[in-house]
């Protein structure tokens, strides 16, 4: 029954180099009834070489979810969870840049059959990135757990999980533009049980995620799940008003006490700098929010699917 299967949900974008080897592999598992891909407007031949398996081996349990173009990982996911839900009983969610490696699936699903609604897959090393990019995250999920109080991120956790059909159902729920599934996934509060995975070198292609994408996407992590900063920026302001009061109160008792004294350029032009800086920070972080506001307000559907393709025949 379709109620007992297991999927597996990949988001692609030019992965044309690894996505034979990755279906191979997936197959290969006898835990996993059902292959979900979901190309994310990729510019390379990664349909065509998916259309071309699907073609010679006729595999119903392959099925292809062609974007019109490329929304994002995070939209492609959701492609992938909506047309999942109610059609299994687990779906996994994992990269197709075989950098997740699809031979921890057998003990994910067996975690779930003993009760975790929720398996998610957390690396014990990180020697496949550098030591910036290593800081840098670490340093992210401190600040993250800090500033956010209704959950807590894993370090080492990512979008390798598994979620059974009612987290399914949840998550596709939660339709804000800005997505972050790493906390969504979470904040849906479902038990969740942890396995380790070591991740390796991408063995062909190339990542799309530059640094100033992570750094947007860490970004929309933050404001997505807490309003401390803007919070934090009123604090700011106050005892930066208590400071001008306390320094403008000297300033007019040292004037009765020593007489006129005129104020030099540089004491003058560091104040005016330091404020007009504070106050553009401030207004910054505040056209963050606000801009995220505007995207979801608008309520535009998250993607548009061109066709689906399942074995050997086209669905839509």
């Amino acid at each position: 029954m379709a109620s007992e299967q297991v999927w597996v949900v990949a988001a692609c974008f030019n992965e044309a180099e690894v996505i034979s080897a990755f279906i191979e592999r997936v197959l290969a598992l006898p835990e996993v009834d059902h292959l979900l891909l979901i190309d994310d407007g990729s510019s390379d031949a990664t349909v065509a070489v998916i259309r071309a398996w699907q073609q010679s081996h006729a595999n119903p349990a392959v099925t292809l979810l062609e974007l019109t173009r490329n929304f994002g990982k995070e939209a492609a996911m959701l492609a992938g969870l909506d047309y999942a839900n109610g059609r299994c009983a687990a779906a996994v969610l994992i990269d197709s840049d075989l950098q997740h490696p699809p031979e921890r699936i057998p003990a994910m699903v067996q975690a779930w059959r003993n009760g975790a609604e929720v398996v998610t897959a957390v690396r014990d090393d990180r020697d496949a990135e550098g030591l910036v990019k290593v800081a840098t995250a670490s340093w992210f999920y401190r600040v993250f757990n800090r500033l956010v109080d209704s959950i807590q991120l894993q370090e080492g956790a990512g979008d390798f999980r598994l979620l059974s059909a009612p987290v399914v159902e949840a998550v596709t729920q939660l339709r804000e533009a800005t997505r972050f599934s790493k906390g969504l996934m979470p904040w849906t509060g479902y038990r969740s049980e942890e396995i380790a995975y070591s991740r390796v070198a991408r063995v062909g292609g190339t990542t799309s995620w530059s640094s100033l994408k992570l750094w947007r996407y860490a970004l929309d992590g933050i404001f997505s799940f807490t309003v401390k900063p803007l919070k934090v920026w009123g604090v700011i302001g106050v005892l930066i008003s208590f400071l001008s009061f306390v320094y403008a109160a000297l300033i007019v008792l040292r004037t009765l006490v020593f007489g006129i004294d005129l104020p030099g350029y540089a004491s003058l032009i560091v104040a005016v700098l330091f404020l007009g800086g504070i106050q553009l920070i401030g207004i910054g972080v505040l056209g963050e929010y606000i801009g995220r506001i505007y995207i979801d307000v608008k309520r535009r559907p998250h993607y548009f699917v061109r066709a689906v393709h399942q074995g050997s025949k086209l669905l839509r």
